[in-house]
């Protein structure tokens, strides 16, 4: 939603889909996950007196139209890709099936995993690290309006430092807030590394895939002190 309250801001859109495609032309294979907070996150249906479930549903299909939006970005700028919602709705988009998903990177489309899990009560966070899992991903770059993970809210104190590498277990223990406490769990059991960086700054994905010192590595604690 960029600088807005809500909805897509047609430059951010833009900006987002050209990073991806950045990496898309080095011969990258791309899979990105998207919330709908900018549209619905599934806690405000508290306000609106909806249980919980019936809420996340809503959020679901609010990370519909935020993938629709952004690969018909990315097609307009000459990249193929193809959304796999894990709620089906065959009219715009396909169900997600593993084997599916996997040929589609295979022969070089962005793949876009669109309404989360397609289960309540389990957030964007949570579908990211499943989703990497599935498709064997090498790392999971969590984009954020901030340069990485912080000690405390760099907004709010100005003697907040950033974490260059951050254990999982550390993470967890401090409440960093780098991913929820599942989603990290799961990379923990897993050994796949996060890669927390500001999204905001243009050519940010491009620099992070070439190997650049770009924000807060968390992983495994042992290769962290290898300087893997």
């Amino acid at each position: 939603m960029g600088k807005g309250a809500y909805g897509i801001e047609p430059g951010t859109l833009q900006g987002i889909a050209q990073q991806v495609k950045e990496i898309a032309d080095l011969g990258v294979q791309v899979a990105v996950v998207i919330g709908g907070g900018n549209i619905f996150r599934g806690i405000s249906g508290d306000t609106l007196r909806l249980d919980r479930a019936s809420a996340d549903y809503m959020g679901m299909l609010a990370t519909c139209i935020n993938s629709l939006a952004l690969q018909g970005a990315l097609e307009a700028i000459g990249t193929s890709t193809r959304v796999l919602s894990a709620v089906e709705m065959r009219a715009v988009a396909e169900p997600y099936i593993r084997r599916r998903a996997l040929r589609h990177l295979e022969k070089g489309r962005v793949v876009i995993f669109a309404a989360g899990t397609g289960n309540p009560y389990f957030t964007t966070d949570t579908a990211a690290s499943l989703r990497a899992m599935e498709m064997g991903a090498e790392v999971i770059m969590k984009a954020t309006k901030v340069d990485g993970v912080y000690t405390a809210d760099p907004k709010k104190d100005p003697k907040a430092v950033r974490f260059k590498q951050l254990a999982y277990i550390e993470a967890l223990q401090r409440e960093l807030k780098v991913m929820d406490a599942t989603a990290i769990s799961l990379c923990m059991d897993n050994n796949l590394p996060i890669l927390v960086f500001d999204l905001t700054v243009p050519g940010t994905i491009r620099r992070a895939v070439m190997g650049e010192d770009v924000g807060t590595v968390v992983g495994n604690l042992s290769t962290i002190l290898a300087g893997g």
